[in-house]
């Protein structure tokens, strides 16, 4: 009996160990949920044409102006196209590659592969023997730990954020760089995977906080050879690049030099790409969309406008409402405000009906609770908080009143007063009061100019229910200050947002930040609902637990009218000449230019 009992004793263990081994085998890519979409042995991603011409140059161009060329420090206005999600990662290559047609999911890149458990409570990455840096040194372990100690202690505050979460880091074998979290994290392997990989015998870590226009040494595709202050930075393909062969890289970095020209004014910016000094030029202005391009380069099809759709979820471009202000911190206030914003009349009037009124916090996607009633799987989710949901918005999401669009919608209006006269708010002798008999009146900040038309169409709307909006326009120091200390009633935001909301939502809605300078928790929102569905969205283990949670989550915020949702456009606009062209297949997020190559003359 007991010979059978310690022989089936040792089965359980070998069992056991043999799920356990099973759970943490290498992989060649990880995804958030579920596995990813490509297997080991893919050739390239579906978006890129491995078959792409390498040569020439193109140029692209970017408002504003730079006086840094490290992307990675908060000092300085740091150049973009080093690391960069618009025009790519060319001169530091991070451990792993993101695929921009899967939700969130890495494939090899300076790590062939990767290891964690069910739990997710490790990731160990395994280095390619063939990666090196940009001077021909091998790309090592230490060099990774190097990375992640630096970062925390001297660069962006997203970086620290990062290292806080991991117990241990350590070394395996020759290749291998192991690291153990404080706590299992579902995000956290997928995180460290986009990490960039510095060089630890070419970095002055003592000086590595200020702002430099000396190239730095990276392991990517491209050297920066040429800065500018202010003006440009050029990148030349480094012939010698470890990983061009490899599936990850196939059909990306096709030109032989990148030149990123800035532009302090746009309308210069707009008569370079006229004259053809420009190749590539996203456009963010409707109103030269729909009524510039009539040049003749436009007419002739040298050059191409793109209407490019993406799967991307809307994000929130709003008014934020600063809870922490006594009058904001009533939602039926906040619920009324947001009614009387005009988007008919601001759409027609401002920007020629370019765009769509945002519903959702993930509007454009299957994030977004706009338009359906809530699943079983949410209805489970919210029975703790059953008061929390408005019921229209549980049973067919967030509907804005709409106007006729000529800003003299009275039916329109008296949607907003009715939500004011339930709240106890009184019209008299031309003023709202609250029931104090005290004046609303309420000031939205600026930075600068921008979205002054905007506001003054605010302005005006609130103006006629007696409503006092005082339009602030400060300087950018002055912008960013009161932002750290939440030193607002209003002001205009714009939240991104992906397939795969995680962590970043608890920085800009979690109570535990909410009266911590600095963070983006703008509105103050502190509630037990929206705390126990981010813990759900961040730990769920399947992606139809995983947008359940997300709809859940956008119900809330909705509910709480935090922000006054204004307007997103469901595609890009890119506009380029015909010398420069792009693959067929467009992922779901959107272009990507490291793909696009130029034409042979």
């Amino acid at each position: 009996m007991g010979r059978t009992y310690a022989v089936s004793f040792l089965a359980a263990l070998a069992m056991l160990a043999a799920s356990s081994l099973a759970l943490a085998a290498k992989s060649h890519g990880i995804a958030m949920h579920g596995e990813p979409a490509l297997p080991a042995g893919f050739q390239n991603f579906p978006y890129a044409n491995p078959d792409a011409p390498k040569g020439g140059r193109v140029e692209y161009a970017w408002p504003g102006t730079f006086d840094s060329i490290n992307p990675f420090i908060v000092q300085g206005s740091g150049a973009r196209g080093s690391i960069d999600l618009v025009f790519g990662n060319n001169v530091f290559d991070t451990l792993m590659m993101r695929s921009a047609d899967e939700p969130f999911t890495l494939y090899p890149l300076l790590a062939e592969t990767i290891e964690t458990d069910d739990g997710r409570t490790f990731a160990e990455f395994t280095l390619d023997p063939r990666a090196r840096f940009s001077d021909g040194q091998p790309v090592t372990p230490d060099d990774v730990i190097f990375t992640v100690n630096l970062l925390r202690d001297k660069g962006l505050p997203r970086y620290g954020v990062t290292a806080d979460k991991i117990a241990t880091m350590e070394k395996v074998g020759e290749r291998g760089v192991r690291f153990t979290f404080k706590q299992p994290d579902r995000e956290l392997p997928l995180i460290l995977g986009l990490l960039p990989v510095l060089p630890r015998h070419a970095i002055d870590a003592v000086r590595f906080d200020k702002s430099t226009l000396k190239p730095m040494i990276g392991s990517g595709p491209y050297r920066l050879v040429d800065v500018r202050p202010g003006d440009s930075v050029t990148f030349k393909r480094n012939p010698d690049y470890w990983a061009k062969d490899i599936p990850s890289k196939r059909g990306f970095d096709n030109y032989d030099e990148i030149r990123l020209t800035y532009f302090r004014d746009e309308n210069a910016l707009f008569e370079a790409l006229k004259k053809g000094l420009v190749d590539v030029f996203i456009e963010e202005n409707s109103g030269r969309w729909a009524n510039q391009y009539d040049f003749p380069a436009v007419k002739s099809g040298a050059l191409v406008k793109d209407t490019i759709e993406t799967k991307l979820p809307s994000g929130m471009f709003g008014i934020v409402l600063n809870t922490r202000r006594p009058a904001l911190a009533d939602r039926k206030l906040r619920d009324a405000l947001t009614a009387l914003f005009d988007f008919e009349w601001v759409n027609r009037s401002l920007f020629s009906n370019s765009y769509t009124r945002t519903r959702s916090f993930f509007d454009n996607s299957e994030l977004a609770s706009s338009g359906r009633p809530a699943s079983a799987g949410e209805k489970v989710l919210l029975a703790p908080f059953p008061d929390v949901v408005e019921p229209d918005i549980m049973t067919k999401g967030w509907q804005p009143p709409t106007s006729d669009g000529t800003g003299r919608d009275r039916a329109f209006l008296r949607v907003g007063f009715d939500k004011l006269k339930a709240a106890g708010y009184e019209l008299g002798d031309g003023l709202m009061r609250d029931k104090g008999g005290r004046p609303l009146t309420f000031e939205i900040m600026l930075k600068g100019s921008e979205n002054q038309q905007l506001a003054v169409a605010f302005q005006q709307t609130l103006r006629k229910l007696g409503i006092t909006l005082v339009i602030r326009s400060v300087d950018a120091a002055q912008f960013l200050q009161r932002q750290i200390d939440y030193d607002f009633d209003m002001m205009f935001f714009r939240y991104t947002a992906s397939l795969s909301p995680g962590v970043e939502q608890a920085s800009r809605w979690g109570s535990e930040v909410r009266d911590t300078p600095g963070t983006f928790n703008y509105a103050g929102v502190a509630s037990p609902a929206v705390d126990a569905l981010l813990d759900h969205l961040i730990n769920a283990r399947t992606r139809p637990e995983f947008v359940d949670a997300v709809r859940a989550f956008d119900r809330v915020l909705l509910s709480g009218a935090y922000v006054i949702p204004l307007y997103f456009k469901p595609e890009q606009w890119i506009v380029r000449w015909k010398r420069i062209e792009r693959p067929d297949a467009t992922p779901i997020q959107g272009a990507q230019f490291p793909t696009w190559w130029r034409a042979k003359d």
